[in-house]
């Protein structure tokens, strides 16, 4: 089991950081292992929605879907893969942290198919130091608007 997590505050309002960060479109801006993108069902997100990825990591290229769970606008959003190598579930929450500031949480939880536990122990650090990385990235761009 994998149950990561990292959150940062980004010194934009909640409402800006919400939308930007929970459009699949943006994803390859911000995300330094995801390729490519694109819906399988109609935009715009809504529970329901699916969503396909290209991404790399450990020197492999994956596929996978996502598909929506749970959407509050602004406050929440949770995906699941409904088909890829990896079942995880990746949660993003919203907070307002102060005047024009948004704290940002993501959190990405499953049972990576075919390893072991101890692998999952090896990947926890690994996901966490890039969802920092990725997150940083997002305020870098978000905060230069």
């Amino acid at each position: 089991m994998v149950d990561v997590q990292a959150e940062t505050v980004i010194n934009r309002p909640r409402p800006e950081v919400a939308g930007y960060a929970a459009d699949p479109g943006n994803a390859p801006d911000w995300y330094s292992n995801i390729a490519s993108v694109w819906w399988e069902t109609e935009p715009p997100q809504r529970v329901g929605s699916r969503v396909a990825f290209v991404a790399h990591f450990l020197g492999r290229t994956l596929e996978y879907t996502y598909q929506f769970t749970e959407f509050v606008p602004g406050a929440s959003l949770t995906m699941k893969t409904a088909q890829g190598p990896f079942p995880m579930q990746t949660t993003y929450t919203w907070q307002d942290a102060g005047e024009g500031r948004t704290r940002m949480v993501l959190r990405n939880t499953g049972s990576p198919a075919g390893f072991s536990r101890v692998a999952g122990l090896v990947m926890a650090p690994m996901m966490r130091r890039e969802m920092r990385k990725d997150l940083a990235r997002l305020k870098q761009l978000l905060e230069a608007r």
